[in-house]
């Protein structure tokens, strides 16, 4: 049964701020009963434990209570994003400005699709990525050198890369 996640993330959202949590993301995955509800927090220090598990337990009663998850039985996970993060929203970027992505676009850009590089800044709409600075001599390679300048429309799909 497919819903709307409007209701869904609406309450997520309520219960993270009002455990000085960020939603960073959910999404809903399978069908029937093997359905699984994935949401994603995170605070400026990290997630702990007791974070997901204090978090798990308020948000469960308010989807039972106010039935915001209907069509039956669904596995609830709460996590981090991870190190490894998703990016899709504009403060994403903004808030990983010096770090390390790597991300797709859906136009060629310099006869490129894919990308890795440092995330030199992002403003008004455009990412500036190093491209000198990715950790994989064979995507260095492929994607060419030098800073490119992309437009945040035209990313498709973006992640951080870990540093150790």
């Amino acid at each position: 049964m497919a819903f709307a996640l409007d209701k869904v993330r609406e309450i997520s959202e309520r219960v993270a701020q009002s455990n000085g949590l960020v939603l960073w993301d959910l999404e809903m995955k399978g069908s029937g009963a093997s359905r699984t509800l994935r949401i994603f927090i995170d605070k400026p220090e990290g997630i702990s434990h007791e974070d997901c598990s204090t978090y798990s337990r308020e948000v469960a009663t308010i989807f039972d209570v106010e039935d915001a998850v209907p069509g039956g039985a669904y596995v609830l996970e709460i996590s981090s994003p991870g190190l490894d993060r998703k990016l899709f929203k504009p403060e994403h970027f903004e808030q990983f400005t010096g770090s390390l992505v790597k991300f797709s676009t859906r136009d060629l850009v310099n006869g490129n699709r894919h990308f890795e590089g440092r995330l030199v800044s992002f403003s008004d709409g455009q990412l500036t990525v190093d491209l000198d600075q990715a950790t994989s001599r064979k995507k260095a390679k492929t994607q060419g050198t030098g800073v490119i300048v992309v437009s945040f429309s035209n990313v498709e799909k973006a992640s951080l890369v870990p540093e150790f």
